[in-house]
């Protein structure tokens, strides 16, 4: 897939993608959102690549969803075939370690859809807004679900009936991002955040997001247990943990990216 709405770049072992419709402040659209699924299947496949960051070109990280390419669309009925980005949210918690670096305004879809990721890194004066109740519709792409892990019920609800817009700062006092930082370092901080997790054994890391994601809400501590049991086995087979071994007896620094070689 050639990409018009996006643009990728890869940097020792990091891809950042990037919203690039900075005239509309990256407002989101169908064509938008296939475009950053197949980016991250193709990067979930590729050796090279260790982690994902996901930003907005120019003052905008995603506006929301475009009104006229998306709602009037689907208002008129007319979405037709267009391309569609599939299970995202799926995608993302079974992908690789992926970030987002907010600069600018993530409004709507342009918060819910990087929820599900491992950190969301906030500018000070980025925009933030689960706005749906005031365009007449509801949250979506699990988002009632992930505003609620994130915030808390109470500070979810309130978020999610008002539709208020909060800025970075006051978006990591109520957890609703991890960080806020500085608008002009945002983006070595984010990637920074992301290495922290990607110099870790990768498959260890995709195990440990499956059991978050599964066990995150699960009732039964049994089920609870079992999933970790099981993940655990298939981790003292790994390569990455033989050679954390290693590394710890010959007191050095473990080689992870070499144990992944070695598959």
């Amino acid at each position: 897939m050639e990409y018009e709405q996006i643009l990728t770049d890869l940097d020792d072992g990091i891809l950042t993608v990037t919203m690039n419709r900075p005239k509309r402040l990256n407002a989101w659209t169908y064509q938008m959102g296939a475009e950053m699924a197949d980016a991250i299947r193709k990067a979930n496949a590729d050796d090279n690549i260790e982690g994902i960051l996901l930003t907005g070109a120019g003052r905008g990280f995603c506006a929301g969803a475009d009104i006229e390419d998306v709602f009037k669309a689907q208002s008129d009925g007319s979405v037709g075939d267009t391309p569609r980005m599939g299970n995202w949210v799926r995608l993302i918690r079974e992908s690789k370690p992926i970030v987002a670096a907010i600069n600018g305004p993530a409004i709507g879809v342009g918060l819910t859809q990087v929820l599900p990721c491992d950190l969301l890194i906030a500018a000070y004066d980025a925009k933030l807004s689960a706005r749906f109740v005031k365009m007449g519709v509801v949250p979506e792409l699990a988002s009632s679900k992930f505003l609620t892990l994130r915030c808390g019920f109470g500070t979810a609800t309130e978020l999610a009936l008002t539709g208020r817009t909060v800025l970075g700062t006051e978006a990591a006092e109520i957890k609703l991002v991890d960080k806020a930082v500085p608008g002009d370092s945002l983006i070595a901080i984010a990637t920074q955040c992301l290495r922290s997790i990607t110099e870790n054994p990768l498959e260890i890391v995709r195990s440990v997001k499956e059991l978050l994601t599964l066990n995150a809400t699960e009732d039964d501590l049994d089920v609870v247990m079992a999933r970790e049991s099981e993940a655990l086995r298939r981790a003292y087979e790994s390569p990455e943990h033989k050679e954390a071994i290693a590394a710890f007896i010959e007191r050095r620094d473990p080689d992870f990216r070499a144990a992944r070689r070695s598959r």
